[in-house]
């Protein structure tokens, strides 16, 4: 597995907490929702940087007011048809003001990397070997008008005025 983060591989300083385990008082841990709502009261106060991984389907209610906590949220796409992950990054980043790092995990592909970019993710971790290939050697996905609304560029005001979305 590799992580890839604006542009480039980084080292990924995150690990995935085993379900059994105590949360440690130092180090950048991964807790699935149901970790966190168990353990809540002991860690809502901590100054460990906490990550969250999230399933697609799991109801995000539940974590919303504790979003602060998490210096990253990890999104499952468990194979590339599902974009359920999709929906959640951007819920998180747009409508909840989410400003740390949102990573997509599981099959991830080149070409939606740029996709995922437009709905708030801004971490991948790659384990698909074209995809990595790609990346490696040096290719971007490189779209470069939009006519859906995301974060990012759109296509220039008044060229299609039925694309835009309403001010």
């Amino acid at each position: 597995m590799a992580l890839y983060k604006n542009d480039g591989f980084v080292a990924d300083p995150w690990s995935a907490l085993p379900d059994d385990a105590a949360v440690p008082p130092q180090g950048h841990v991964i807790l699935t929702r149901e970790q966190w709502l168990a353990q809540r009261d002991a860690l809502i106060d901590g100054t460990a940087p906490l990550g969250l991984r999230l399933e697609p389907g799991v109801a995000i209610e539940p974590i919303l007011p504790d979003l602060h906590r998490f210096a990253m949220i990890a999104l499952v796409f468990p194979k590339f048809s599902d974009g359920r992950a999709f929906s959640t990054a951007k819920i998180l980043r747009i409508e909840q003001g989410y400003g740390g790092e949102i990573r997509a995990v599981g099959d991830v592909l080149f070409d939606q990397l740029q996709l995922m970019q437009r709905c708030g993710f801004d971490a991948y971790e790659i384990v698909h070997e074209p995809t990595l290939r790609a990346l490696e050697s040096g290719r971007s996905p490189g779209v470069s008008n939009f006519y859906q609304p995301g974060i990012g560029p759109e296509i220039p005001a008044g060229t299609r005025p039925w694309a835009r979305r309403v001010s």
